[in-house]
């Protein structure tokens, strides 16, 4: 596994190194040594998938507040989707930057997200499944979101949503 820094602190890429032969390939898709080395902290205690059924679906931006805020590696095993990370940490160098991926089923990339930044996404395939590495529970009365396209982060979605459920179209637009 290859994992690369972006331009938001915390935020990774990771990529897979495959070892193939005549029956495919075998790959790692994640370490804990790995990312301990790249600087992450993260044992991971559940995991998720989200199932898509249209092209144009957004889900997000979504994060868990304190006391347990959520990080996820997250990864795509059939279609694809441009993936987001938003920093909402304000002691960060990066606070409201964002920064955006295509995950697919075919480049086999996934998006590390640290505890205090957002995440979302659209779909740019019908038929298209995300899967999430969570590395703290779900609580509920923590889970929180911000709008998709609040100005203050200017996120340059590659599609407007065609599909988005009346929770994320009505989240508030970030207050600091």
């Amino acid at each position: 596994m290859q994992i690369e820094k972006t331009s938001i602190d915390g935020v990774l890429v990771t990529s897979l190194q495959k070892f193939e032969d005549e029956r495919g390939f075998f790959a790692r898709t994640y370490c804990q040594q790995e990312f301990s080395d790249a600087g992450v902290d993260i044992q991971l205690i559940q995991t998720n998938v989200s199932g898509n059924k249209t092209k144009g679906t957004l889900r997000g931006l979504h994060y868990q507040g304190e006391p347990h805020p959520d990080k996820k590696l997250v990864t795509c095993s059939r279609g694809s989707v441009f993936d987001v990370a938003v920093d909402l940490r304000k002691d960060s160098g990066t606070y409201l930057k964002w920064f955006g991926s295509i995950l697919s089923a075919e480049n086999r990339k996934g998006l590390y997200v640290p505890p205090g930044c957002a995440h979302g996404f659209i779909t740019l395939e019908d038929d298209t499944d995300v899967n999430y590495l969570m590395g703290t529970h779900f609580v509920a009365e923590l889970s929180c979101g911000v709008r998709w396209n609040d100005p203050a982060f200017g996120i340059e979605w590659p599609a407007e949503p065609q599909n988005i459920n009346d929770r994320d179209a009505n989240f508030p637009n970030w207050a600091g």
